[in-house]
């Protein structure tokens, strides 16, 4: 019975194994080729073909490949040496029945032999398709991300219902990963943001004088915009690329697997903590951006050239700034806080086993994740435009 198998095999190798024949009527070489022409079955028979084409003179050569079952990029090279190339240029060739495979892999080879690159030609409905495979990704994207961020607030209400089960001192530690040492560069940018409107502000308003006002352009769009919105662009920049790479990276070493095994649920180890954090730090961040942007434009204020004391524009921002301009802009940054950790967690946890997965997604979560706070940004001034807030 053993001997039979080894009959089998024995034969089975050499119905794969290729064969050649070579045959000239005019300058015009025919190639006959039949076998498995790979990596693997190609050694015995590279140097006899490479003999045997010496004796030929072809000014053109044609591929019969009937009788050829597989063939790839090692087989196509050897088979290409039939084809003389001079000065940049390789003789006629082409391949009956001209199957489009075998002809692409064996135009490669010929184009290899000379050094050059293939050939990468573009049709005109390229365009067209990059846009409808783009509008593809954009509509899957925005379905997994609201199927992430539906499955999310089934998970936080279930854990709110029973607090005891969230992880409290992961909570604080992301706490301060994401708000008190983000706090720092965040009142450092409002303050800037600050002076640069305060400054511009007392320019254009100089020209018909009214400077004053200079205060109420500061206070409008500090507390209004400017404050939330550098705020959660640095959490989108910072924290959001920070959950990405860290979850992803998890996922590389197949540590969520291993969770998973022992029964860790990935949404109340990782997801739910971390968007908890950015609750809890975006509207801190946001009051200390508002402080520090309003800090930017007193100073700006007192010291240009407008000279309003910081005891005049304190109490013009209290009489002429209502408190509602405060309380619109904290209003959305618990919003903007889980769209980001919830683009963060997402893009983690989407990383495949490559480094270019990782890096791809941490690319990915910044932008989607700053796109999602402006196109938020912009629903709730139409709302509040609305209504009349």
């Amino acid at each position: 019975m053993n001997s039979t198998t080894e009959i089998k095999r024995h034969l089975a190798r050499e119905a794969d194994a290729p064969r050649f024949s070579l045959s000239e009527v005019d300058g015009h070489l025919k190639l006959t080729a039949i076998g498995n022409w790979t990596l693997k079955t190609i050694a015995d028979v590279d140097q006899r073909l490479k003999r045997e084409l010496e004796n030929f003179n072809q000014q053109a050569v044609s591929y019969d490949f009937d009788g050829v079952g597989e063939m790839d990029t090692a087989g196509a090279y050897v088979l290409s040496r039939a084809i003389k190339c001079k000065t940049g240029k390789c003789f006629n060739w082409s391949i009956k029945a001209d199957n489009k495979g075998q002809n692409m892999l064996i135009q490669a080879a010929a184009d290899a032999r000379m050094g050059k690159l293939p050939d990468q030609g573009r049709m005109w409905y390229d365009v067209l398709v990059r846009i409808g495979r783009a509008t593809n990704r954009f509509w899957n994207e925005l379905y997994d991300t609201l199927a992430f961020l539906g499955k999310f607030f089934i998970v936080l209400t279930r854990l709110l219902f029973n607090p005891g089960k969230i992880r409290w001192k992961s909570v604080i530690a992301m706490v301060e990963e994401v708000g008190i040492n983000a706090a720092p560069i965040v009142m450092v940018l409002s303050f800037f943001i600050g002076a640069v409107i305060a400054y511009m502000g007392a320019n254009l308003l100089a020209s018909f004088g009214a400077q004053i006002f200079m205060v109420e352009l500061v206070g409008f769009s500090v507390l209004r915009e400017f404050a939330v919105l550098i705020t959660a662009i640095m959490l989108a920049g910072r924290s959001d690329s920070a959950f990405t790479a860290q979850i992803g990276a998890m996922r590389m070493r197949q540590e969520i697997d291993a969770m998973t095994v022992i029964g860790l649920e990935t949404f109340e180890t990782l997801v739910v903590p971390r968007a908890l954090a950015c609750l809890i730090s975006a509207p801190i961040l946001t009051f200390l951006a508002m402080l520090s942007g309003l800090f930017g434009g007193m100073l700006v204020a007192w010291l240009g050239p407008t000279d309003v004391s910081p005891i005049l524009f304190v109490g013009r921002l209290q009489d002429s700034v209502p408190i509602q301009h405060f309380w619109v802009g904290m209003i959305k940054s618990p919003f903007f806080a889980i769209i980001i950790a919830v683009v963060g967690c997402r893009q983690g946890l989407a990383v495949t086993g490559s480094v270019d997965s990782l890096g791809s997604r941490t690319t990915t979560s910044v932008v989607q994740a700053i796109f999602a706070v402006i196109t938020i940004d912009a629903m709730f001034a139409m709302l509040f435009l609305q209504l009349g807030v």
